[in-house]
């Protein structure tokens, strides 16, 4: 499939233009001689725009578009306390004139900081509930029919905005990187990145099948071990692409490249390395990654490199997603 024939299926989609796009493509020349290893580039999708910007911005033009079309007057998403799907949403609503109540995983903390932080800032009505990740969507919708039982019109966003509509967002992604790397007449090898609830790779899985590139994409999985079930959930959210973009291309799991070796003990939790890691792409490019997702995958990144995965004359370009707000977070674990 031709560029320009993708493109005008995502057009086709309701859509209301929020981030600030393209964003741009950055060499990183020090990071990769200092590591002796492929030539870095760098995605720059921590430069969406709307409050500190990050990945979510680019699925919410779908959702929110698909949420007005169906009447909505108030949105439903959920997270982890520092969720940055979360202060996506919660900004994307606000802009749009919408109202949000935000069912966050966990205990209320004593202080707010990092997202949670704008959360507020944002108005966001955010509720703290102790339930694990399977027990989201239930919550989410009981507080649904309490809305609908006061007159509301709420609509649900999975976390992450993690499901087909969002997703296409990534599909956008994959089509500008294209044409930069064209524009550059620049030959990508790999594209690598944080993994987290699957939809950021399964548009980009999506439209690399489509397009039929010859792109390998490594998802950094920043949770735990990388999983059958996530392959699972990458695979079916990129199907369901597939249906609404009309491709006759389907994702298998062969298709998903996951590697959960650099996670530690698990999501939120900041290993040395990933610590590391933010700190030489801050002293070398001056970019700062996050502590959640991009600095575990930097860290991976530079491992791979380290055990000779990539060639010297490799292209490896590294998405940054965003989530900076949560330097703050971390920051008695990253001064030291």
């Amino acid at each position: 499939m031709e560029s320009a024939d993708l493109q005008k299926r995502i057009d086709k989609l309701p859509r209301i233009k929020i981030a600030k796009l393209p964003t741009p493509l950055e060499e990183m020349p020090r990071l990769s001689k200092l590591l002796g290893g492929p030539k870095l580039w760098i995605k720059r999708d921590d430069l969406t725009g709307m409050a500190f910007g990050g990945n979510k911005e680019r699925k919410t033009e779908f959702v929110m578009a698909d949420a007005i079309q169906k009447g909505a007057d108030v949105l439903i998403t959920t997270g982890a306390v520092q969720s940055n799907h979360a202060r996506v949403t919660a900004a994307a609503a606000r802009k749009l004139g919408l109202n949000l109540v935000l069912v966050l995983r966990g205990k209320e903390p004593r202080e707010y900081n990092g997202n949670l932080l704008l959360d507020s800032l944002l108005g966001a009505d955010i509720r703290f509930v102790q339930m694990d990740a399977q027990q989201a969507l239930p919550a989410m919708e009981k507080v649904a029919e309490e809305l609908k039982n006061e007159g509301h019109k709420p609509y649900i966003v999975p976390g992450g905005a993690s499901y087909p509509t969002g997703a296409v967002g990534y599909v956008n992604a994959m089509l500008e990187l294209v044409s930069q790397a064209e524009e550059a007449k620049l030959n990508i090898n790999y594209i690598v990145h944080a993994s987290g609830s699957g939809g950021t790779q399964a548009g980009l899985v999506s439209a690399n099948k489509a397009l039929k590139t010859e792109i390998e994409v490594l998802g950094m999985f920043i949770k735990a071990r990388a999983n059958q079930l996530l392959t699972e959930k990458i695979v079916q959210i990129a199907n369901g692409i597939a249906r609404l973009l009309d491709l006759k291309e389907n994702v298998n799991q062969k298709d998903v490249v996951l590697i959960g070796d650099y996670a530690g003990e698990g999501y939120g939790v900041l290993t040395s390395e990933a610590a590391e890691a933010i700190k030489l792409v801050a002293q070398t490019e001056g970019i700062l990654l996050d502590p959640v997702y991009t600095g575990k995958a930097m860290a991976g990144l530079i491992d791979l490199i380290k055990q000779g995965h990539f060639k010297k004359d490799d292209n490896v370009v590294f998405v940054h997603t965003g989530g900076t707000p949560a330097l703050f977070v971390y920051k008695n674990q990253l001064i030291t």
